[in-house]
């Protein structure tokens, strides 16, 4: 994806003048472009710069869009704003979303500001950014998120089951977990986090949610990972919805304690969940506009219809990409991939070679290099290394103690990606030169190769490019400065030896065990395994950036009527889930023609 011009203050010509009052350019832009979109939208020419964005979620279209280009704009305007009923309503001022001056960069001041809105179907809220073009105050992006339908409020606060008697609380769920003849409206194959945040939001609009997961327990998918696992991203932004951890929750959660965590959170929010059961297959029926799904469960082959069918199996629907190298067979030791790895404790005086530099890769030779086991780590090609300090001291000026987790999202996503990307291309390279230039200079020095990304990046375009390829340093990389973790860099596997691995050079590099830490597979695998070749066949790219910096087909109509791909971190998960939960009660009401 190209990159782009960012407005800075020399591009337009510009000076912040120091008596501005930053509610009163707020109210005007609001009071103009309020009379633009109630009469002749062609007027919000006056309103925006010429290559401003207007991202959209469910507001005027039942897609998730962002359109660049005022040009662009009023057509999408032209084709969405009568049907939609877009009106726009007071201006935000609370204390985290009152109008403000920002300088996200030295040479870049934006005036941002939020209001409500209202649609023919919901409410939501919209956030601007204005840039101060020649003296005159425009709109580089604005955001518009349906937050809520009308008539169909979640069950959530005031709307709370305000019933005194419950009856036998215990038989009512056990009979609503058993679906008790009764078939869900959405079947959620996955119960990691992503799949419950959506059958939280599922329930709190009243609609009925059967999730599937193959695991013995809800949280499996975390406790059975490596032993030390732990999130490298802080407690604010890895929340559930609705359900918030105690203030003595750690920064820095252990995967275990998620997992018990996720099993505390489907308990809680009565999410009906079928552990120990796979979907064998789901078959589409055009006429009725159901999924027929057969899940085995307790040595059974129970048939399921549903109207929706969610995949929530991860990036690569959790299936290890296990590189094939000849030789294998005459290898003497132990060659595994990261997900069947455990601890170090189980290797000790052993020759460990991981295979793959990014966080993976980087978690487990930090485990081995603690437990003084002999370890090299294979890179293939250079790695975006920053230290999570470094990289979560930007994420908690969002996402904090102080402010609701609700603002923070609405506040994340208001920005197009391609601009956070370009605010990335500015920051990084300083960074790297600065704050992390000693650990970057040290892991040259030890052989390691440091890259800057995509377009000097940093991690972020690696998200969207791969979701992999970075690390957050939490430790490894001085382990490798330190020569505690070897470096092999460069070159390629050629095969397997009776004792390591032989590179196309000639080299070998000896080992005892082979760990394989190279992610995981397509996410279209498991929809090809469960819905075989034909609704394969309708999917393109699901993950990495469309040309307007939207995921591909994850969150949103993949090809396939009523089947939706889903996946992403905890904050991805939490931000997402209400966006789909929203669209699917609306089809399910009616609101959709």
């Amino acid at each position: 994806m190209s990159s782009l011009q960012l407005p800075t203050l020399q591009l337009l010509a510009s000076k912040i003048p120091s008596d501005i009052s930053p509610t009163h350019v707020a109210q005007e832009w609001l009071k103009n472009f309020t009379a633009a979109i109630a009469s002749e939208h062609s007027s919000l020419r006056s309103l925006f710069v010429e290559d401003g964005f207007w991202r959209d979620q469910y507001a005027l279209s039942w897609d998730l869009r962002t359109i660049q280009g005022l040009d662009r704009i009023l057509d999408y305007l032209e084709h969405h704003l009568a049907e939609s009923r877009f009106l726009v309503g007071a201006l935000v001022r609370d204390q985290h979303r009152t109008p403000l001056l920002i300088k996200p960069l030295p040479d870049l001041v934006f005036l941002q500001l939020s209001f409500k809105f209202e649609t023919a179907v919901g409410t939501g809220t919209g956030t601007c950014r204005l840039v101060n073009s020649a003296g005159i105050w425009k709109a580089y992006t604005l955001y518009t998120a349906l937050e809520a339908l009308k008539g169909f409020p979640e069950n959530t606060g005031a709307f709370r089951d305000a019933n005194i008697g419950h009856g036998d609380w215990a038989k009512k769920r056990a009979v609503e977990h058993e679906l008790a003849g009764d078939n869900p409206v959405v079947l959620i194959v996955g119960a990691g986090h992503t799949g419950l945040a959506l059958g939280a939001r599922l329930k709190a609009l009243g609609i009925r949610a059967l999730v599937v997961e193959q695991r013995r327990r809800v949280g499996d998918n975390w406790r059975d990972r490596y032993k030390t696992l732990s999130l490298h991203d802080p407690v604010w932004y890895n929340r559930m919805p609705y359900l918030n951890y105690p203030s003595t929750w750690p920064v820095y959660a252990p995967a275990p304690k998620l997992g018990e965590w996720l099993e505390s959170f489907a308990n809680s929010l009565e999410l009906d969940v079928w552990t120990s059961s796979t979907v064998d297959d789901a078959l589409w029926n055009e006429q009725t506009k159901t999924w027929t799904v057969h899940v085995a469960r307790n040595g059974l082959s129970k048939s399921v219809e549903a109207k929706h069918l969610v995949l929530a199996t991860g990036l690569g629907g959790g299936a290890p990409n296990m590189p094939v190298v000849p030789g294998q067979e005459l290898f003497k030791g132990n060659a595994m991939h990261s997900t069947d790895f455990f601890s170090a404790e189980d290797y000790l005086g052993k020759r460990v070679v991981v295979v793959g530099a990014g966080s993976s890769g980087h978690d487990i030779a930090h485990d081995f290099a603690n437990h003084e086991v002999d370890v090299t780590m294979f890179q293939r090609s250079a790695t975006v290394i920053v230290s999570a300090k470094t990289f979560n001291a930007g994420l908690t000026r969002l996402y904090n103690e102080d402010t609701p987790v609700e603002v923070s999202d609405h506040l994340s996503v208001s920005l197009p990606t391609r601009v956070g990307l370009e605010f990335y291309r500015r920051i990084f390279p300083h960074l790297a030169a600065t704050s992390e230039k000693t650990l970057l200079d040290g892991l040259e020095q030890a052989g390691f190769k440091t890259s800057l990304g995509p377009g000097n990046g940093g991690p972020l375009p690696l998200v969207y490019e791969r979701a992999g390829g970075y690390y957050l340093d939490t430790g490894a990389s001085q382990q490798i400065i330190d020569g505690k973790i070897k470096v092999r860099s460069g070159g390629e596997i050629e095969r397997f030896t009776e004792n390591g691995l032989q590179f196309c050079d000639g080299s070998e590099l000896e080992a005892d065990v082979v760990i394989f830490a190279t992610g995981f597979g397509d996410p279209r695998d498991v929809a090809k395994r469960i819905c075989g070749e034909q609704v394969y066949a309708k999917l393109g790219p699901v993950w990495g950036l469309t040309d307007e910096g939207e995921l591909g087909r994850m969150w949103r109509e993949c090809g396939q009527e009523n089947l939706w791909l889903t996946t992403g971190n905890l904050a991805m998960s939490r931000q997402y889930s209400r966006l789909l939960a929203l669209r699917i009660k609306a089809e399910e009401e009616g609101l959709i023609l």
